[in-house]
């Protein structure tokens, strides 16, 4: 199955800190404009055939959704299936992570798998949004940024925290 939408991005972090990032599915509100987190069902967190309820928002529209964990290889492929809290197949979204020259390259992949009945009807509805691969394009671009920022502060934390102490108090670079 090929994607409907796939963007990647090359992030100085290595494939397990973005693995660790992107399987957090209670804190993925912290790299979504959209999704603001949710929570693991049975008490598994992330592993094959996890099931997890997502709580997403759109300014006063707010819904959830079921989802289940459909791919888990560890610091590489995490991909989830997501349907309406009726059953009804929504998407896939999937994470591939590669190592890099600079660190890990990230391709965030969203499927359109629903029927016609939710794509025309119950999704526009539901989340306000009548153009979902177009928001999906942004919202993916949102996200690979979001990580890209989070490993870039990461990355300089650790710059400076490998500076002698007795440089950094007087804020001498290296």
């Amino acid at each position: 199955m090929e994607p409907t939408i796939s963007r990647s991005i090359d992030v100085p972090a290595t494939p397990a800190a973005v693995w660790s990032w992107v399987t957090d599915l209670p804190r993925m509100g912290e790299l979504s404009p959209e999704n603001v987190g949710g929570r693991w069902l049975d008490g598994t967190g992330p592993a094959l055939g996890a099931r997890f309820r997502g709580r997403n928002r759109n300014g006063e529209l707010r819904w959830w959704t079921r989802v289940r964990v459909v791919a888990f290889e560890p610091d590489r492929r995490f991909a989830f299936d997501v349907r309406t809290p009726l059953g009804s197949r929504v998407s896939r979204w999937e994470y591939v992570l590669a190592p890099s020259a600079t660190g890990c390259l990230v391709t965030e992949n969203w499927y359109r798998i629903g029927s016609w009945v939710v794509r025309k009807f119950m999704g526009p509805r539901v989340t306000g949004r009548a153009d979902r691969p177009g928001y999906n394009v942004r919202s993916i671009e949102h996200t690979l940024a979001a990580l890209e920022a989070r490993a870039q502060r990461g990355a300089q934390a650790r710059s400076s925290a490998a500076r002698p102490s007795s440089m950094r108090s007087r804020g001498i670079e290296p």
